[in-house]
């Protein structure tokens, strides 16, 4: 199970490697994707928080990747964080996410993305309910639910 200190390994020391690598040229991302997928995905952008029905939505599922497909989340590890956004506790597997530190806008987070096609998903945060204590705050935009 990762954990707060196991994601700051991976933003120092290296991301695991994918199962496989999607790439796609920008013209491509933006003839498939939504103008506010694009831009969530693509431009790392956000969406604004409650803008989704995603974060009340707690049905089985699986979460992927808007742009590629790859598997990100299990829903039975999504909870109702109250910001605004869908939170998970741990992704799918460890090497679903690239973590990448993130000083933009005078902050210092750490930004996640799929590790598959490097799209931007949101931010996780060392505020989560336990075992792991961390939470995925995700743009709902760059997810699709996948029933079971």
């Amino acid at each position: 199970m990762l954990n707060w200190n196991r994601v700051n390994e991976l933003v120092k020391q290296g991301n695991l490697a994918p199962a496989q690598r999607v790439e796609k040229s920008d013209v491509q991302w933006r003839e498939m994707l939504t103008e506010a997928q694009y831009y969530i995905t693509r431009q790392h952008g956000t969406e604004p928080p409650f803008s989704s029905d995603a974060c009340g939505l707690h049905h089985p599922g699986l979460y992927a990747c808007v742009c590629c497909g790859a598997m990100l989340f299990d829903a039975r590890l999504k909870f109702d964080s109250g910001t605004g956004w869908p939170s998970f506790s741990q992704p799918i597997q460890e090497n679903a996410i690239k973590y990448i530190a993130d000083t933009r806008h005078g902050m210092q987070r750490i930004e996640v993305q799929c590790n598959v096609c490097d799209a931007h998903l949101g931010h996780v945060f060392p505020d989560g309910p336990p075992p792991s204590g961390l939470r995925y705050c995700i743009n709902a935009e760059a997810m699709v639910r996948i029933e079971d």
